[in-house]
């Protein structure tokens, strides 16, 4: 989303700017055009040439310089930008742009553009909590500007509270969801994710592979879309998707329970989860010694989420997934029509590097209509992309 799009930064004076380096960084490696605004407070933490050698572009510091000779610097780079993100912001910053004064390069460009403004705060907790600073956040969200909010930990000063830069990932976050179009606006969609645990005992279960990656990358592409997204989530080790209203579960029936709870008023269930099929028939009671357990368990199967809920499914759109050894149409068409499903995605899992536990992906949507769609070897994060396009029938 970011890919060739000009992102203006801007850099202010607070401790956090030494971050606006990562963030810079993560900017070229997506593809984005990074161009740098300074104040003359940020190059007391970090320097112009830093900047201008992670950027690859020149670093503007003057109000008063012209650009290619003739172009006035605020105006040239207002009329550029698709995107203009402050990081870090300081409360001062926000005080001036919010009362509308422009004394600066960063503060008459922001002034003078008609693109997307995100406001990205760091400072002391106390600062941050003070009545006229959050006034002046509240005003900027009145007036369309976005806002990320700190975070909460160990500040510069060695007090703890709310006040820290988010960390540069989830600024590129916040930034694409900004950029991306809203195909998908006020629908609800609910996306499982990860795989199950079925207890054995109060320490030892059943499971498997899933990494949830897959699942945790439909569902940022969705809210990134414009929906309004419930991610139900088995045990994984990922950061939650931003924005994402997420509802952590362990074992299957955990998982069928919040998923029951959640379609009702849903426009799709996209169920990417790797569901365990059995479940051990009893569960030992706290830690059972090794010399007291059985030499083998014996298993009861767990209900099938999907054809329960396809049951009950109205207008809701479902989306399954059949993970398969070779690509085998027939049995991902059976489960298909046996699930009622109006589309299933086909995840070839006997292929090196994709699937389970894997950053990348390469699947076939089959839709009920007869319909069929290839998608190679790709980040799971574009597979996501295709995957929505395609069950939603909207161009991305």
């Amino acid at each position: 989303m970011l890919k060739t799009k000009n992102i203006l930064l801007g850099i202010t004076g607070g401790i956090a700017a030494y971050k606006a380096a990562e963030l810079t960084r993560l900017l070229v490696k997506t593809g984005a055009k990074a161009h740098v605004i300074m104040t003359k407070a940020a190059t007391e933490f970090i320097t112009p040439l830093t900047m201008q050698t992670l950027s690859n572009n020149a670093v503007h510091t003057e109000m008063f310089n012209l650009i290619d000779d003739s172009k006035v610097g605020h105006i040239s780079l207002a009329l550029m930008a698709d995107l203009v993100v402050v990081a870090p912001a300081t409360a001062n910053c926000i005080g001036k742009v919010a009362s509308g004064i422009a004394d600066d390069l960063l503060t008459t460009t922001i002034t003078a553009c008609g693109c997307p403004v995100l406001f990205c705060p760091a400072m002391n907790d106390r600062m941050w909590s003070n009545p006229i600073v959050q006034d002046n956040v509240a005003r900027l969200q009145d007036n369309g500007y976005h806002v990320l909010l700190p975070d909460g930990g160990e500040l510069a000063c060695k007090s703890v509270g709310v006040g820290r830069l988010p960390d540069p990932a989830v600024i590129i976050a916040s930034m694409t969801h900004i950029l991306a179009p809203k195909p998908l606006k006020g629908l609800k969609i609910v996306v499982s994710a990860g795989p199950t645990r079925e207890k054995i005992d109060m320490v030892r279960f059943m499971s498997n592979r899933s990494s949830g990656k897959m699942g945790y990358a439909l569902a940022q592409a969705a809210y990134n879309y414009g929906a309004d997204v419930t991610l139900v989530s088995g045990p994984v080790a990922l950061q939650p998707p931003m924005g994402v209203k997420v509802i952590s579960v362990e074992t299957a029936a955990e998982m069928h329970k919040a998923l029951e709870g959640e379609i009702a008023d849903a426009y799709a269930l996209i169920m990417s989860a790797a569901v365990a099929d059995f479940r051990p028939k009893n569960v030992f009671e706290g830690k059972s010694p090794k010399n007291k357990m059985p030499k083998s368990l014996v298993l009861e199967q767990n209900p099938d989420i999907l054809i329960s809920l396809s049951d009950k499914k109205g207008k809701c759109i479902m989306v399954g997934f059949a993970a398969q050894e070779g690509e085998d149409r027939n049995a991902a068409e059976k489960k298909l029509a046996d699930k009622k499903l109006d589309h299933i995605v086909l995840n070839d899992i006997s292929e090196n590097g994709i699937g389970f536990d894997c950053d990348d992906n390469a699947v076939t949507v089959i839709s009920a209509d007869g319909r069929a769609n290839y998608f190679q070897k790709m980040p799971k994060t574009e597979i996501a992309r295709n995957i929505l396009e395609t069950i939603f029938n909207v161009k991305i």
